[in-house]
């Protein structure tokens, strides 16, 4: 095992700090620091902003010139070795003459995974990697999933009371919540490659599933980079009852209505309402959500946020689907005749889902708990 210094760890978890700058933009590339140093001054430094444009390395090389020859590279991932949209990094850093490199994690992309650190070695730089491993995987986790698994990272949206109701009988919901955790959604659809709802929230609310970056509290530059991506949206209709006047229909970015129905005539009425429509095959009637994730994977869309009500919501819970469950619990009672969260019709305790939390926080007067799934603890 590698001994890492102080001085190592400083200029890691600036570079992972410098990564977190492209949390909202870099979709579908993964977000990467990096940090060039001689003796104990940084020479240079850069991030991935947007795909296509310079990667993390390049953009610190950059800064650098000829002060990078023999300084030590901190990158929070392994430097690719591939030619993509942009050249390998790793013959960046051999050209620029590095003297040391140092990854918090190995590249799971498969067209990586190591060559770009054996690449760095058969130049005669010492490469190595481990170091803040596990911060610089939160960082990607949709990234991670999709090149080990093919599929995206699933997180689950909810806001409830603390009795667990979604909305009143008759359908009322605004507002549970208050602005710092509406705003704190807003920042989890920017960073989300995809945004899914159902079409029953869609005859119910009319939801529009964009990204308003004003609300999330964004400063101006990073309003405009994330107005300018808005993320996928896409709605769960297996029999084409989405209207076509609806909102989401007329935002801008792609909608795709999902669909199992071989109804070509509504198909085609929502194309012309500006819809993309997709078949996928069905499962009792419904679209079969994994089709529709192996789909989301192949087309390179690394985060998903489920955004719906309490039917799919419970089905991607019951399919064991959600990676991350994100709820927003209003300091609130709204009674026994309320909606529920969950659409989940269990009758035993074995049928159970045991969550782990992972972060509890106050936003203004509501909560918000960041579960995943996990094991109960033996006695």
């Amino acid at each position: 095992m590698t001994a890492w210094t102080r001085a190592d760890h400083e200029f890691m978890a600036r570079a992972l700090r410098l990564a977190r700058r492209g949390l909202y933009t870099t979709d579908p590339n993964p977000r990467v620091g990096c940090v060039l140093v001689q003796g104990d001054a940084i020479v240079g430094e850069g991030y991935h902003l947007r795909a296509g444009e310079g990667h993390a390395e390049v953009n610190a090389l950059r800064q650098a010139g000829e002060r990078a020859r023999g300084c030590t590279a901190y990158v929070t991932l392994e430097p690719c070795s591939h030619q993509g949209r942009t050249p390998p990094c790793a013959d960046a850093l051999i050209r620029a003459g590095v003297g040391r490199v140092v990854a918090a994690m190995v590249d799971p992309n498969p067209q990586v995974a190591g060559r770009g650190l054996a690449m760095l070695q058969d130049a005669g730089i010492p490469a190595d990697s481990g170091l803040l491993e596990s911060e610089a995987r939160a960082l990607n986790p949709g990234f991670i999933k999709r090149m080990e698994t093919g599929l995206p990272l699933v997180r689950l949206k909810l806001a409830s009371s603390l009795d667990g109701r979604t909305a009143m009988a008759s359908g009322e919901s605004q507002w549970i919540t208050g602005p710092a955790a509406r705003a704190d959604v807003q920042r989890l659809r920017a960073r989300s490659s995809a945004i899914l709802t159902g079409v029953d929230s869609i005859l119910l609310d009319d939801s529009a599933l964009t990204v308003r970056p004003t609300e999330a509290g964004f400063d101006e530059s990073l309003q405009r980079l994330v107005g300018d991506r808005q993320p996928l949206r896409l709605v769960l209709d297996s029999r084409l009852r989405t209207p076509a006047d609806a909102r989401i229909l007329r935002q801008p970015g792609r909608t795709v209505v999902v669909t199992c129905s071989d109804d070509e005539a509504r198909a085609s009425v929502l194309r012309e309402a500006g819809a993309e429509v997709l078949k996928l095959p069905a499962i009792d009637g419904r679209v079969d959500l994994k089709a529709l994730l192996r789909w989301l994977g192949q087309q390179q869309y690394n985060e998903l946020l489920v955004e719906t009500g309490a039917t799919l919501a419970g089905a991607f819970v019951a399919a064991g689907l959600v990676d991350e469950l994100r709820l927003y619990m209003a300091t609130k009672l709204l009674g026994s005749s309320g909606r529920p969260l969950l659409a989940l019709p269990f009758d035993t305790m074995a049928q159970q889902v045991p969550l782990r939390l992972s972060d509890l926080r106050q936003l203004g007067e509501d909560l918000r708990l960041i579960l995943r799934p996990g094991d109960e603890e033996q006695n």
